[in-house]
């Protein structure tokens, strides 16, 4: 086991080294390469900026305005019909938009609940089947210049909607011993 640790510390430099090596070899001018790279990624951050900035405006106007509380009782009087706890709800609906603020709700979660109870589990798995769609679709569609996203978003919804029926089944087989 030492040796898979140690192998891990210098797993990321040796691949560093391994492309430039590379690159040497077959005469690419890496500094040069590089400094293109990132250029092109800089104007890419400032590109994204606005759209994040706005993304994570909502994020705050909906915690700090109560909404997702609101959302959270509502909603929670139905999902816990097919098993889903309404207090994940707010949560569920932040990592749609912003994967750090649902960090932010999952250790909330952790505090009131605990990591190892039925929502800590829920959450947590939850987290993992799930991903920032409106996060993705904006920053991806807006990179590439896409217009319209014919069923891109129902489809991220539905696959959401699996990912969330997946972490209360595998929560609960968990919790079972299964």
């Amino acid at each position: 086991m030492q040796i898979l640790l140690y192998i891990s510390d210098f797993i990321v430099p040796f691949i560093v080294l391994g492309i430039v090596t590379y690159a040497l070899l077959v005469g690419v001018n890496v500094y040069e390469t590089f400094i293109k790279g990132a250029k092109s990624g800089f104007l890419t951050v400032i590109r994204l900026m606005p759209t994040l900035i706005g993304l994570m405006a909502a994020v705050g106007i909906l915690r700090a305005s109560g909404f997702l509380d609101f959302l959270s009782s509502v909603v929670g009087q139905f999902s816990s019909y097919i098993g889903f706890p309404g207090e994940l709800v707010p949560l569920t609906v932040v990592k749609m938009f912003s994967s750090s603020a649902a960090t932010g709700l999952l250790l909330d979660v952790f505090k009131e609940f605990g990591t190892d109870s039925r929502l800590g589990l829920i959450a947590s798995i939850s987290m993992c089947c799930t991903e920032t769609i409106f996060y993705t679709m904006s920053v991806y569609f807006m990179t590439a210049g896409v217009k319209r996203s014919r069923y891109t978003l129902a489809g991220a919804l539905l696959a959401t909607f699996a990912g969330l029926a997946a972490s209360v089944f595998l929560a609960g087989a968990m919790s079972l011993g299964l």
